[in-house]
């Protein structure tokens, strides 16, 4: 048996696997639990192993740095510890991943349907891959060719210094220096909390006139307001959340070509996470496309990779199924 999950500061999904003689993978029961409703990991845990058969490995991919086996989550109050997990489960064949070196290895089982391909230029080719994710945070991997296969290397770089390339990004720099004054990081801006924090700089620089369906911050107990204005800006019902979103492609293809430039991602970009799917129309406009190839003298190197944007949202979970079948 193969125990598998995604831990994610909104959800966390664990399943159970069994390995046929063939080497396939079959579920055999799938989960998913809301993750703030629990103190602690081992609550959901209790919960789904319930009369369940002896687990041979473990693997869980989870949303916060991974050190010697240890992580605290950036976006729970919830410390998972391996060798713990090694006592409860009764097998040393356990395995914390971060969430996006879990995504990384989940993205090279999807099928090709799974993926849409965000850039009309891309020349495919074979070598290092950049993977980056916005959803209730910003997760950032990479996954390095070694010649004969892929090596998932995880990263904390979704909270690297946010920089801005134009005036209206100096300006929205200046207004998140009041609400984050000890550091600005890329995180802030490309999250779900992103939205907001981009909605509120457009109001205060009176782009357009506020939404009268958004409400004010102050106002917004029992709203998610971050959805709202994602959704409104995408389905083009107000200009304030129109621009908000198209801001956010804009900074969000920046930063993918950042993290390529940085993986030397010759491989090409796999964009993952709960954010892109939702804003697909807007990041296929071509405005994503035209910052992520914005980088001067390194232009027509990424104009030529392939970046594609995955629609599975189990991608995570596949990653940590597959960690211990492969071996």
């Amino acid at each position: 048996m193969i125990l598998a999950g995604d831990i994610g500061g909104t959800k966390t999904v664990l399943a159970l696997l069994d390995r046929q003689a063939d080497g396939t993978l079959s579920c055999l029961q799938e989960q998913t639990f809301a993750s703030g409703e629990f103190q602690t990991f081992e609550e959901i845990l209790d919960l789904f192993l319930t009369d369940t058969p002896t687990v041979a490995s473990a693997c869980f991919g989870i949303a916060g740095p991974v050190v010697n086996q240890r992580c605290q989550t950036t976006n729970l109050p919830w410390l998972l510890d391996g060798a713990q997990l090694k006592a409860r489960l009764g097998t040393d064949r356990v395995k914390l991943l971060n969430d996006l070196e879990a995504m990384a290895i989940g993205m090279l089982h999807l099928q090709e349907q799974d993926f849409v391909e965000l850039n009309p230029n891309a020349e495919p080719q074979i070598g290092n891959i950049a993977v980056i994710a916005a959803g209730t945070g910003l997760g950032e991997a990479m996954l390095h060719w070694d010649g004969e296969q892929y090596h998932p290397i995880a990263t904390e770089g979704g909270h690297c210094d946010f920089a801005p390339q134009n005036p209206q990004q100096d300006q929205l720099l200046t207004f998140l220096r009041g609400r984050y004054p000890a550091h600005v990081s890329c995180e802030r801006i490309l999250s779900g909390i992103g939205f907001s924090n981009i909605y509120d700089f457009l109001v205060q620089a009176r782009f357009a006139p506020p939404c009268p369906a958004v409400p004010a911050p102050a106002n917004a107990s029992g709203v998610d307001r971050n959805a709202l204005i994602s959704r409104l800006g995408v389905d083009d019902e107000d200009p304030l959340c129109r621009e908000t979103v198209r801001l956010f492609a804009e900074l969000y293809g920046a930063e993918a070509g950042n993290l390529a430039l940085k993986a030397f991602a010759t491989g090409g970009v796999f964009i993952g996470g709960g954010i892109g799917p939702k804003i697909r129309s807007v990041l296929e406009s071509g405005e994503f496309i035209q910052a992520f190839v914005a980088k001067g003298r390194f232009q027509p190197m990424l104009a030529k990779l392939s970046v594609k944007l995955a629609l599975n949202p189990r991608t995570p979970l596949l990653g940590a199924m597959h960690y211990f079948a492969a071996q």
